[in-house]
């Protein structure tokens, strides 16, 4: 036994309230090594492989995945719902820290991302699988999201084209697909070159903020 106690008897720890500050104190030891509880939030903005590495680059986020949501098949393969028969559309779902980083600023990043204003697609692909959809996992950011929208349709003279949906279940996407900006570096700059989105973000939000 450590020598504090041998040297005091517990009556008196009791009475000095040693023993309470003691506990106090393994308490908060264990709650600073405890793993910061994460929140997710989950976005359609057209290709996956272009939309994970925005998120990465923001402190809070922990983790970026590329998979597909909203559809009507289990389990769809990146075949199956490239093909835009699935329902599903091709999203990102964020782990980050709200004690870091705030749903507002993932969804300020989402929207400087993304054409709002197309309706058949993002940039160079087309059809449902590609579409701008925020989903949203509660009544928070379901309200949130609203706000956001009617913000950023003040920006513009055409409507908003960009869906609100509530989350439903997420299908994570191949491994190859996962990461894919750092896997495959030049074949993804060259295919976002080649799709023409780093120009139409330039003439959607560098003409907003001029």
């Amino acid at each position: 036994m450590h020598s504090i106690f041998k040297k005091w008897p517990l009556r008196r720890l009791l009475q000095q309230g040693f023993l309470s500050v003691l506990i106090g104190c393994i308490w908060c030891l264990g709650a600073s090594t405890a793993v910061a509880e994460t929140a997710q939030a989950t976005f359609a903005g057209g290709c996956f492989w272009c939309m994970e590495h925005p998120f990465d680059e923001l402190q809070g986020v922990t983790d970026t995945t590329s998979g597909y949501m909203g559809g009507t098949v289990e389990n769809p393969s990146y075949r199956q719902v490239s093909s835009g028969a699935t329902g599903h559309a091709e999203v990102v779902q964020i782990q980050y820290d709200p004690d870091i980083i705030s749903y507002e600023t993932l969804l300020d990043t989402f929207w400087r991302n993304v054409d709002p204003l197309d309706s058949q697609g993002q940039f160079c692909d087309k059809g449902s699988q590609y579409r701008s959809i925020i989903f949203y996992k509660n009544e928070i950011q379901r309200q949130l999201a609203e706000t956001s929208k009617e913000v950023v349709s003040h920006l513009f003279d055409q409507p908003i084209a960009t869906d609100l949906l509530p989350a439903d279940t997420f299908y994570p996407a191949e491994d190859y697909h996962q990461n894919y900006y750092q896997t495959h570096p030049a074949r993804y700059r060259l295919y976002r070159f080649g799709c023409g989105r780093d120009q139409r973000l330039g003439e959607l939000w560098g003409n907003v903020h001029e």
